[in-house]
């Protein structure tokens, strides 16, 4: 699945991910623990950025990480996203928005099914 690959699109890559995260966490943003979360962070930071293609279920994770970072005081970026990306909020959450409508239409039934759930 491709996405157009907005300059805006890339800063937010750069903050992938919540700083704190945990191995719960990490599971119900897609991945099989907190070990996949690191280890698949910068495949998905070059994805994003335009280098490779990327799986529905890795815009997914991508996404909702990206959600997370940039709402989070407690383990993301949450009042720093500016400072760590350059994005003022409005803009990520123009980008985000359109990001959520794109990924909604591409990635219907893959939430409760490797994404959002235990590993099985």
């Amino acid at each position: 699945m491709t996405l157009p690959h907005e300059r805006a699109t890339r800063r937010t890559s750069s903050a992938l991910g919540p700083a704190h995260c945990t191995e719960e966490l990490a599971i119900g943003m897609g991945f099989s623990g907190l070990g996949d979360l690191y280890d698949r962070s910068a495949n998905l930071r070059e994805a994003v950025d335009g280098r490779a293609p990327m799986t529905r279920l890795d815009w997914l994770r991508a996404l909702l990480a990206t959600e997370i970072v940039f709402v989070s005081d407690l383990i993301g970026s949450g009042h720093d996203w500016v400072f760590t990306t350059g994005l003022s909020d409005g803009d990520t959450i123009d980008l985000l928005r359109g990001l959520q409508r794109k990924l909604g239409r591409e990635t219907a039934g893959l939430v409760g099914h490797g994404f959002g759930t235990r590993p099985d």
